[in-house]
């Protein structure tokens, strides 16, 4: 089944409907009899049906998680005004400017024209639609409630992705200024400073320690420039090819993030934030505690997290509370614990998680706006003392010359 999807494409058609009228459109199937048998099904005579060609420039898009999430709010509207599913989802994906997202929605509209249920559809495409989605979908489908659960979707991918965008807004700031940084002293070193060396060859008097220093690094550089780039290159595409393909530098990286200052502080933020949001809306579905559990722990984002939420979902197996299996991991603050356990008491355990998850997404967003706030001062003083530096090691032989003279 997953092999077949994989192999679908788009298809273009022509036709006649019962009425006798010419009829086009695109469809996405595994092959032109495929489409042309779904054809017969909606009651259009198929004349030609040919793969549509790949635009030469631009046509592959790539379908991001706003995409997703965008997707989930267009069919949750569309059904909550009585759209049928597959007139919404054509009209989603005949609307879409992504041609891969239009692409995909196509897809699993085939999919569900052919006579699978939606959850099984979006099944076949697990890259984009992930164990949770399909899980809530699913519930949605069985309890006759599946644009309600669409909406919930829409607002835990919108909520999801605002976390990843702050956290993203945290470290681009000061990695742009560090790269910029990186730059400028580059061509201080390449380009400039050499030309200083040349003037003080002939100055007549001992160059001050320091822009001996900085000349005879400068010096290095140029002589090694190509196997300098070659190696910072190599170790950041070494270093990406590592984290992609060893599970174990990953987790490595994972848990060194948590320990790091200050920004550790804002991922264990958002990493509860989206525990308690997933939870939250598994819940509300109507899934089970220890089902929803896996797909929490796949959502968690960070492998400590992950591990301990898996033995939360053990120890709740054999009956221990929700509560009491969180306490046991001592990665929980005591304040999330409480509110679980009111929540256990009152039967609102997704209201309570609601309001955790509302409360530590406030926490992440005024931790990234106070991170920002002291990065600003402390990279500016760091990018005085390196570009300000070498500035200042070049003229001091200068400033010297007065004495000379």
């Amino acid at each position: 089944m997953a092999q077949a999807a994989a192999k679908a494409g788009m298809f273009v058609w022509e036709g006649t409907d019962k009425r006798g009228k010419k009829v086009k459109g695109e469809m996405s199937g595994q092959s032109d009899a495929f489409v042309k048998a779904t054809l017969r099904r909606q009651g259009i005579n198929p004349g030609k049906v040919k793969k549509k060609p790949k635009p030469l420039f631009g046509g592959t898009k790539k379908i991001t998680p706003k995409d997703i999430s965008v997707f989930s709010r267009q069919m949750a509207t569309m059904m909550s005004s009585g759209v049928p599913l597959v007139q919404s989802f054509e009209i989603v994906g005949r609307g879409h400017e992504n041609p891969s997202m239009q692409e995909l929605i196509l897809a699993v509209k085939g999919d569900v024209e052919a006579g699978n249920n939606l959850a099984d559809s979006l099944a076949k495409h697990p890259l984009y639609f992930d164990e949770l989605f399909v899980n809530l979908v699913r519930a949605g489908e069985q309890g006759g409630i599946l644009e309600a659960l669409l909406d919930k979707i829409a607002t835990y991918k919108e909520k999801t992705e605002a976390i990843k965008g702050k956290i993203k807004k945290a470290l681009f700031y000061p990695a742009a200024v560090l790269i910029m940084a990186f730059v400028v002293t580059a061509v201080l070193m390449i380009f400039v400073i050499p030309q200083f060396a040349d003037l003080f060859k002939d100055f007549g008097a001992d160059l001050p320690a320091m822009t001996l220093m900085v000349i005879a690094m400068s010096n290095f550089v140029v002589d090694n420039v190509a196997l300098l780039f070659i190696g910072i290159v190599g170790s950041i595409v070494g270093f990406v090819q590592l984290k992609k393909r060893s599970l174990f530098v990953q987790h490595l990286i994972q848990r060194m993030a948590l320990k790091a200052p200050v920004f550790g502080d804002i991922l264990v933020k958002a990493t509860i934030a989206r525990f308690a949001r997933t939870l939250s809306t598994m819940f509300a579905a109507g899934v089970p505690l220890v089902e929803a559990m896996d797909s929490v722990a796949g959502a968690a984002g960070n492998v400590v997290y992950s591990d301990a939420i898996f033995r939360m979902r053990d120890e709740i197996a054999t009956g221990q509370q929700l509560q009491v299996a969180m306490r046991d991991t001592e990665l929980f603050p005591n304040m999330v614990v409480q509110m679980v356990a009111i929540g256990e008491e009152s039967g609102a355990i997704d209201q309570m998680l609601a309001k955790v998850a509302d409360f530590y997404e406030q926490e992440v967003d005024d931790a990234v706006d106070a991170m920002s706030s002291l990065m600003e001062p402390l990279i500016m003083a760091v990018l005085g003392v390196l570009i300000g530096g070498l500035v200042i090691a070049m003229y001091l032989p200068i400033f010297k010359m007065g004495q000379v003279v």
